[in-house]
């Protein structure tokens, strides 16, 4: 919704600097202006009642959410979340699978893993299992 659209909603509407109102807040007894209501350059919308009622109340008189103030879903004004990129999983993948590799020629020259051995192909072993069902989508 663009702040016309919301600005259509209220009664006794004053223009009180440039992308800012004043009007008769909805949710109370209100004689004189004591809502005000701010238009941001991303076109959300801002309101504040100078007499005590919440947003939520507000939006609630009007028979709008608060979804309405937003002229877009908020998750577009979110920064996206940075992962690795395939070019760094793919080099992760060829450390552990070079460290099982390396693990395998030893043993199968009769020699036996040490404990911290071990764990450590377990965890190569997981960390392998766990981009393959990242990558299958599981």
């Amino acid at each position: 919704m663009d702040v016309t659209q919301f600005l259509a909603h209220l009664d006794g509407v004053k223009k009180s600097t440039k992308g800012s109102w004043v009007a008769r807040c909805p949710a109370h007894e209100d004689r004189t202006p004591s809502l005000a209501v701010k238009e941001l350059d991303d076109g959300r919308i801002l309101i504040h009642c100078f007499g005590g009622c919440g947003t939520d109340a507000v939006m609630r008189s009007l028979g709008l959410t608060l979804s309405d103030l937003f002229p877009e879903p908020l998750d577009h004004h979110m920064s996206p979340v940075r992962g690795f990129s395939a070019a760094d999983a793919l080099r992760c993948l060829a450390y552990e699978s070079a460290l099982l590799t390396v693990m395998l020629h030893e043993t199968s020259k009769g020699k036996e893993l040490t404990t911290q051995d071990r764990e450590r192909a377990a965890v190569a072993a997981g960390r392998i299992g766990e981009a393959m069902e990242y990558a299958l989508g599981r």
